[in-house]
């Protein structure tokens, strides 16, 4: 399962850039044609953070799908395929989106706040956001 090593790179990227800040939230992007199963990075996150500032943070991610261009006859169309085929049945095809895994937002916990749950229950406080949005994940 290569989720695990993506998202303790995502962790590591997030410690490097926040250092010991406790993290309330963080926002991932996964494009449906990354190759990355969501479900599998949301299991591995939980065992990645355990002891970090990200421990209980809630993980976000959004799923943009796929959008491509077929080489043959020009057409611009989404996909979801990890291997997309055009209606022209051509299989010359460029990927123009929906493959990326970016670091979108990290919210850190204000000064003073309680965490709470880490399902945002009983947490107080507007939070402060972090500086890796946009991080690319290797």
């Amino acid at each position: 399962m290569h989720e695990l090593s993506i998202t303790q790179s995502v962790v590591d990227a997030i410690g490097e850039r926040l250092g010991a800040a406790p993290v309330r939230r963080v926002r991932l992007e996964i494009g449906r044609l990354s190759g990355v199963v969501p479900d599998a990075v949301r299991f591995c996150f939980e065992l990645v953070t355990a002891g970090t500032p990200l421990e209980g943070a809630v993980l976000e991610i959004d799923e943009p799908e796929g959008e491509a261009r077929c080489r043959s006859c020009g057409a611009e169309f989404a996909t979801s395929e990890v291997l997309p085929l055009c209606a022209c049945g051509s299989a010359d095809v460029e990927v123009l989106g929906g493959a990326s895994l970016r670091i979108r937002e990290v919210e850190l916990v204000a000064p003073g706040d309680v965490r709470g749950d880490v399902r945002g229950e009983g947490v107080r406080g507007e939070g402060v956001r972090g500086d890796v949005r946009g991080a690319e994940v290797d």
